[in-house]
């Protein structure tokens, strides 16, 4: 996925250490395609993922690389140790991101396209994003 199509234009802005996961979700549907994977091995989204895709996820505008349905969704989760326990590793809207990184020091973005449809999932994109600020600094000014 390219940083024009990535969910959210926080990328454009102030990502960084981003990693681009496109050669493996091309090798994973290479694999299917030439009988080497099953499609029960690729189609294997918990229901929680599903769950994340349904209430918090955002419509890509490209059908499911699987089953070339309609109703591929992006979810975007967060991780970081400035995130309290029961917030780290929630599901968010990419426009939530903007006010996050202007918030925190540091935080991972993990990015996944899920087909609710046929379960598929693959991990899209990850990035860091934040002040880049010592915490310490930060709360003195």
């Amino acid at each position: 996925m390219s940083r024009r199509t990535a969910p959210g234009s926080v990328l454009d802005a102030s990502a960084r250490g981003v990693v681009d996961y496109t050669l493996a979700k091309r090798a994973a549907l290479f694999d299917l395609a030439a009988g080497r994977t099953r499609q029960a091995d690729v189609c294997d989204a918990q229901t929680y993922l599903l769950r994340a895709a349904r209430y918090h996820g955002e419509p890509l505008d490209r059908p499911c690389p699987v089953c070339r349905r309609d109703g591929l969704t992006s979810v975007t989760y967060t991780y970081g140790d400035c995130f309290r326990t029961d917030v780290n590793g929630r599901a968010r809207r990419s426009a939530d991101l903007v006010s996050l990184a202007r918030e925190f020091a540091e935080f991972s973005v993990y990015v996944v396209a899920v087909c609710e449809e046929c379960r598929w999932n693959h991990l899209v994109t990850s990035y860091v994003l934040g002040t880049g600020e010592p915490a310490r600094r930060r709360a003195r000014s």
